[in-house]
């Protein structure tokens, strides 16, 4: 499956919210953007970021 997607529901404060849409815009990013950035770097941070596989073909990461 190419650039699969889960979907679902996040319930955060109002204060937060605006936190995040004016961090976002700010960066040039939607607040769905910001959220996927703001939990991949912590990912990347803790050392627990998924390995990326290689493309069979090209042997390209994905």
């Amino acid at each position: 499956m190419l650039n699969s997607k889960k979907i679902f529901v996040l319930r955060i404060e109002d204060a937060t919210y605006r936190a995040l849409e004016k961090w976002a815009s700010d960066e040039f990013r939607s607040v769905n953007g910001q959220i996927e950035w703001i939990i991949d770097k912590a990912l990347k941070d803790a050392g627990r970021r998924p390995k990326e596989k290689a493309d069979s073909k090209s042997g390209h990461k994905k």
